[in-house]
Order: C-alpha cells, then structure tokens, then sequence
C-alpha cells in the first residue's frame, strides 16, 4: 500500500497524520510550510456583527488583539477552529465542515463579519455579508524540505499554494498521486503526476477518504 504524505503546518500536520492512522494508513508528515503571525491592529468590535474563522491558525496566532473582540460572536469554519476559538474565549454561533461559502451560505446575509485571516486566503465566492478581512497570521514556506520517501506517496494538498509549493521541490512526480482538498488545490499542483483528484467536501476527512482510495491504486513502476 502506498504511504500517505501530509503535508499542512503544524500543528494540522500531526492532527492529520493521526487520523490518517486511525483509518490504518501509513500517514506521515513533511510540512511544507511554518506559521508566524503578523503585526494587526484590532478592529472597532462595534462596527462588526461577528468574527468569520476560516482557519485556527487565527486564533492560534491573533495574539493580544483577539481579546477586544471576544464579545463578538465566531462564525468559524471546521470543527478545530471551532474548538480554539472557545478556549479562546468565543461564542461560536454557527459552525460548518463544508467549506466557507457553505457557512456564509447557512447564516444572515446582512451580517458584517471580521474575517480574521492569514495573508493567502481563498475569497468566499459571491458573499452576501459583509466581509472586511484582516491578516493576522502567515505560512512561510520550509526553505528544503525534507522529501526523501516522496516516491509512490500519495500526497495530501490542502491549499492552492501547498499545491505549487510541492511541484516546485518534489524530486520526481510521475510515481505521486495527489489528493487534493478541492479542485483549486488540485489544479494548482499541475500535471504529469500519477494521479490527481479533489475531495468531494473540503474537509479533512473527505481528503483521507479520497486517499485511502488512491493507496490501493499501485504505484508506476
């Protein structure tokens, strides 16, 4: 069977690799990316009706100025953004696995939401709310990342940008098949790998399922 590459920041890379094994895959991680936040002035809490999370890395990296706009209400995408942003101290009005536009899609379409972000996000499509969005973290890219046993892997994207970021520093491709978070992180990645298919949800459990399909797929001689 072929091994399973994960290869998200830290600490999404761990939570990953660990549900990969619980499903009984051998699941790995190679970040490609470190996370660090970025210098932000907090909003006026006053003007917003809520804090869009797309990410705990939001949470995990807003810092000091998180606490002016704890009175708001967390409208957060994915249940471990959920999770941080309650032992951040939110009160989370909705959340959703589905992706963002999902999200915004089941709630108020008047609400003015502060869109807590890191610098590379994806845009919601056609939004109805509101959205100011405010970077308060960024992915730096692993200068040489560790990719020994990239070989026959499949390989997890997650993003768009892991999808460049691993055609530009993968040895060799035509022996990887990729399993990707949506079709964008798909398309991103590019061609001439030994498969490339997107996830039917944007979760990370649609991922692992669509990986599991591939490592029973043998890999090219």
């Amino acid at each position: 069977m072929r091994r399973v590459l994960v290869l998200r920041p830290e600490p999404g890379a761990s939570a990953t690799v660990t549900k990969g094994r619980a499903m009984g895959l051998d699941a790995f991680g190679v970040p490609l990316f470190t996370i660090e936040p970025v210098e932000w002035e907090p909003a006026d809490a006053a003007k917003f009706d809520g804090v869009l999370l797309t990410s705990a890395n939001a949470v995990r990296y807003g810092g000091e100025g998180l606490r002016m706009l704890r009175g708001l209400p967390a409208y957060a995408v994915g249940d471990s953004t959920a999770e941080a942003a309650r032992e951040a101290g939110f009160d989370i009005a909705a959340a959703g696995d589905a992706g963002v536009d999902r999200l915004l899609g089941s709630i108020d379409p008047d609400l003015r939401l502060l869109h807590l972000c890191g610098e590379d996000r994806r845009v919601p499509v056609d939004p109805k709310q509101r959205i100011t969005a405010v970077a308060v973290y960024r992915a730096v890219p692993v200068d040489k990342p560790d990719l020994p046993e990239s070989e026959g892997v499949v390989a997890l994207i997650h993003s768009p940008r892991a999808g460049r970021r691993f055609a530009e520093v993968v040895p060799a491709r035509q022996s990887i098949a990729i399993a990707a978070i949506s079709s964008a992180a798909a398309e991103a990645a590019g061609d001439g790998w030994a498969a490339v298919e997107a996830a039917a949800e944007p979760t990370d459990e649609a991922l692992l399922a669509l990986a599991a399909r591939l490592c029973e797929k043998p890999a090219p001689e």
